[in-house]
């Protein structure tokens, strides 16, 4: 690392060390760019530089990750998350969870209480996998090596949903794909739930074509933000959605396949699949 870098990354690591102490106060950009004595645009370019978002972003989700560990308590009123967070009023809580989490406060707090899913078991090319839906589309996709632990960490995504064991259309459909009836893929709904970034990193793989591979940088480019190669890694991550979000397309530039939710052999095994399903349908 030259000298030059090395400033930049303790500038960096000062203002995230201040916005993480001083996110009550919710301090603007010209307020941290003071404290580094920095211009606002040079900050806000540099930040977003090494960290992948802006600072208003990064302050977003420090104030709401504070927010959600005080709605898990059951006295904790929105009112009460809204203050402790330094935000205005019930109405920004309201505006940041949507943005940031993709549902609001109240749905975050009830832990999905009022939200009915079904979920069924299938055997597939690679392995036994559990596939859970709402009455909006597919919400939860993953292998299932250990059925009673998959139900239980779908059960963590949703903690007070309502489950049914049940195999219903929406599930069927979805698993068309793996009986090689590609005709059905526009029938496939999904009922996703994420972050802006999560969402459109998702959106992204999604367009990855069959047979074909991505890079984490080029997800990245993709969706706009080119220094985010290791965020888009996270948000791939968190894909709760297995195979029909095909985060298995993504690999390291170097060309080494990398890392899987469920296994690299799984992954090697399913990147040879879809490359002979491909050329059969060319």
């Amino acid at each position: 690392m030259s000298e030059q870098e090395q400033i930049n990354y303790n500038r960096i690591a000062e203002a995230i060390d201040y916005i993480k102490t001083h996110f009550k106060e919710q301090p603007d950009l010209d307020a941290v760019a003071a404290k580094l004595h920095l211009s606002p645009f040079h900050f806000q370019r540099l930040f977003t530089d090494w960290a992948g978002v802006s600072p208003k972003k990064f302050l977003q989700y420090t104030s709401i990750q504070y927010a959600k560990n005080i709605l898990k308590d059951n006295q904790a009123t929105l009112f009460d998350a809204a203050y402790e967070t330094g935000l205005s009023g019930t109405g920004r809580l309201h505006d940041l969870f949507i943005k940031i989490e993709g549902m609001t406060p109240g749905e975050f707090k009830n832990g999905g209480v009022n939200l009915f899913i079904n979920y069924s078991y299938a055997e597939t090319p690679f392995g036994n996998i559990l596939v859970a839906s709402t009455p909006k589309g597919i919400c939860y996709m993953a292998f299932a090596d250990d059925e009673q632990q998959a139900l239980i960490d779908l059960q963590h995504h949703f903690p007070k949903a309502h489950f049914k064991q049940m195999l219903d259309i929406i599930q069927q459909n979805a698993l068309y794909i793996f009986a090689h009836d590609w005709s059905k893929l526009h029938q496939i709904k999904l009922h996703l739930r994420g972050t802006d970034f999560q969402l459109k990193v998702w959106e992204t793989l999604l367009k990855i074509p069959l047979g074909q591979l991505s890079t984490y940088g080029t997800i990245a480019e993709k969706i706009k933000n080119p220094n985010a190669s290791r965020a888009v890694g996270t948000a791939i991550g968190s894909n709760p959605v297995a195979f029909l979000i095909p985060c298995h397309r993504v690999i390291q530039a170097t060309g080494i396949f990398g890392g899987y939710m469920w296994g690299p052999t799984r992954k090697t095994a399913i990147i040879g699949w879809e490359a002979a399903k491909a050329q059969t349908v060319k």
